[in-house]
């Protein structure tokens, strides 16, 4: 008796003592979190003092995946004191669980990471002159698809699955692959092409004389890109597509052009020449015209009911609303110059001519 009542102490003793221990690794596991984030709330107090988009970035990567790491690291300790306690075979998974957590635990903060350099490059509190959207965008995608990939191939080796033997039935599968999904692999080519030649980046207005596209870039995907029609209809188009077409981008032009026909009346020709001179002056004169360029005022045809001169000039804004706001000046202050000279603008007339008519035969008889 007394030694089945020793064995039965025995057993209280060390299950309590496991029991204890795994409380202690748990407590230890939560006082650890909250120091972490105590740790990471005074770096980022530091990081908004200085104007530095890595530390930013690098501060806000640290959470959650750092908390998430200290509990997986101290659930996965307490389970295999639990499973050499217990002898419960569950508990042997202790160990996969924690070498893969740790693994997902860095691919999540590099891509957390990577993410947060992406939006911190493009904002002008960090960068005097905020890098290019789309160059941007296209690195930070291949830097997470980097970041997957590596992660994938880790666990697959930890796991011991041959990565040259899944290598060699990529380069083997490819071409059946390839052949399945031509028109996939055209757009992702295409976009590659788009990102390295940069034909046009996110906000630019872009339009097609083949295709009927028009309006502003609003994402450059690896397959679609998204165009929001000035109707502001979104627009998918596949990237394959801009290797067929050609693709202007008016948001890149240098000036706007002012091109117009202006016509006053026959009767106003001898003041042609004096309506012309002082158009031109006008345009020479003028704060928003950019005389660098071509400025060209001269008579130009005899319509069928009026003379025609011409105006091709050029702004020096490429702002759609401000370009009209400068031509209505334009026009209206070319209307003053042609009223001041005392002529008219003509506007589409016919003239009849109508021959005489002959004596009818008996009219000339009533005359007789």
């Amino acid at each position: 008796m007394e030694s089945a009542k020793g064995m039965v102490l025995s057993w209280i003793n060390s299950n309590q003592y496991w029991m204890l221990a795994i409380f202690l690794i748990v407590l230890a596991t939560a006082v650890a979190a909250w120091l972490f984030g105590r740790f990471v709330q005074r770096l980022q107090l530091r990081a908004e003092k200085t104007v530095n988009a890595w530390d930013d970035a690098l501060v806000g990567a640290l959470t959650p995946p750092g908390p998430v790491l200290i509990w997986l690291l101290g659930l996965t300790v307490a389970a295999g004191r639990a499973g050499k306690a217990t002898g419960a075979e569950v508990f042997d998974l202790a160990t996969p669980v924690r070498d893969v957590g740790v693994i997902l635990a860095i691919a999540w903060f590099a891509w957390r990471f990577s993410h947060n350099i992406e939006q911190n490059l493009r904002d002008p509190r960090y960068m005097g002159k905020p890098m290019d959207t789309t160059t941007v965008r296209a690195m930070g995608k291949l830097v997470r698809a980097s970041i997957l990939i590596t992660a994938a191939m880790v666990i697959m080796q930890y796991f011991q699955y041959s990565i040259s033997g899944i290598l060699a039935f990529g380069g083997i599968g490819g071409l059946a692959i390839g052949f399945a999904a031509k028109d996939l692999l055209a757009n992702f080519f295409g976009g590659l092409m788009i990102y390295l030649d940069r034909p046009f980046s996110v906000g630019d207005w872009v339009r097609s004389p083949d295709k009927e596209i028009e309006g502003t870039v609003e994402d450059i995907g690896w397959r679609l890109t998204r165009i929001r029609t000035f109707d502001k209809r979104p627009l998918y188009i596949p990237n394959g597509i801009f290797t067929q077409i050609a693709v202007e981008n008016p948001s890149r032009m240098l000036n706007r052009r002012i091109y117009e026909t202006i016509g006053i009346r026959y009767e106003d020709a001898p003041l042609m020449s004096a309506i012309v001179a002082d158009v031109k002056a006008m345009l020479q004169r003028h704060p928003e015209i950019d005389t660098n360029q071509t400025l060209i005022v001269n008579f130009n045809s005899f319509a069928p009911s009026s003379l025609d001169f011409f105006i091709y000039t050029f702004t020096k804004t490429t702002e759609w609303v401000r370009y009209h706001e400068i031509k209505q000046d334009i026009l209206l202050t070319i209307l003053k110059i042609i009223e001041g000279h005392g002529a008219s603008c003509a506007f589409p007339t016919s003239t009849l001519h109508i021959a005489e008519i002959p004596a009818l035969r008996g009219e000339a008889v009533l005359d007789s």
